[in-house]
């Protein structure tokens, strides 16, 4: 999509900065591979309502979801002291960790800058909303690191809020550009919803089930840090109590590779990683049921084409 090309030179320009160690790392992480889903989503989002829109706002609030998802990786790198990110050096481990945090606020307030210069009221509400909810939804998840019982309903309410908003907010902050009347902003925001949580379930799958080569990331990181995701949840009540003994031992307490292949083994023999998959499946469905109000045009496809990748990808 040429948005997106444009969106990502507005970006490289959002990125410079006097301070040179803020435009090291901002480059750093714009350069790392990224899909660019927000920005598309932005775009895709104008395009199902209308081709009469100002396209420099688009590219404009494509850049400024980019920049609040660059930083939270940064800051989410830092959190969980991971080494590499997409195969590359995370900024902590290259700049510092002060540096890497600091640089991430930055990226956040340029992005604030972004919206006040757009100045449309709805938008501004939206993105600030679904930016306070992404922050509280990764501190909750922190609260809840280390609790191998953590129940579903609770899970699924932290990716809800960590990831599934943001997205829903990156699909309807195109469609106000685009001027679309509520009952359209409203399917477009549930379509994103949906793609986010099936997007975040396939990412919790990829923990366990990635090649390291294509993830970029060590195997079953959430597992190793006490993080409990879904794979896991559904494991835990299939297991005799010898396994369940073994597997809340190893969790967040450190994990050679042979128990890795032990519980990943567990998860594929007792259903845990097909029970995710439907998931993952059901929620990527409930978004394609949302475009159903949406008028049929190319970028309507192009949405439905994201929800079906969104679940089959392999980083």
């Amino acid at each position: 999509v040429n948005e997106v090309i444009e969106c990502e030179r507005i970006l490289a320009d959002k990125l410079q900065s006097n301070v040179l160690t803020v435009e090291q790392i901002g480059n750093h992480v714009a350069q790392s591979g990224g899909k660019r889903l927000r920005p598309l989503l932005v775009s895709l989002g104008a395009r199902c309502i209308s081709n009469d829109y100002d396209p420099k706002r688009i590219h404009n609030i494509g850049a400024c979801v980019e920049m609040i998802h660059m930083a939270t990786l940064i800051h989410d790198d830092v959190i969980d002291g991971a080494p590499t990110r997409r195969g590359r050096p995370t900024p902590h481990q290259v700049w510092g960790t002060t540096e890497a945090i600091l640089t991430g606020d930055v990226l956040l307030a340029k992005a604030m800058e972004i919206l006040a210069a757009d100045g449309d009221l709805d938008i501004i509400r939206s993105i600030s909303s679904a930016v306070v909810d992404l922050a509280e939804g990764e501190v909750r998840e922190l609260e809840t690191r280390g609790n191998f019982d953590l129940p579903e309903t609770e899970h699924l309410n932290i990716l809800q809020r960590k990831t599934a908003t943001f997205m829903a907010c990156c699909c309807m902050a195109g469609a106000i550009v685009a001027g679309a009347k509520p009952e359209l902003r409203h399917a477009l925001w549930s379509y994103g919803n949906s793609l986010g949580m099936a997007f975040q379930i396939a990412d919790d799958l990829l923990d366990f089930l990635g090649d390291d080569a294509k993830t970029g990331k060590v195997r079953a990181t959430d597992f190793r840090d006490g993080c409990a995701t879904l794979p896991l949840i559904l494991l835990r009540n299939e297991l005799a109590e010898d396994e369940s003994t073994f597997v809340r031992n190893k969790f967040g307490n450190g994990m050679h590779d042979s128990d890795l292949e032990t519980i990943s083994k567990w998860m594929e023999e007792k259903g845990a990683f097909a029970k995710s998959r439907s998931a993952a499946a059901a929620y990527a469905q409930s978004s394609l049921d949302a475009l159903d109000a949406v008028p049929d045009s190319q970028a309507k496809k192009l949405l439905a084409s994201l929800a079906e990748f969104v679940v089959q990808r392999e980083a």
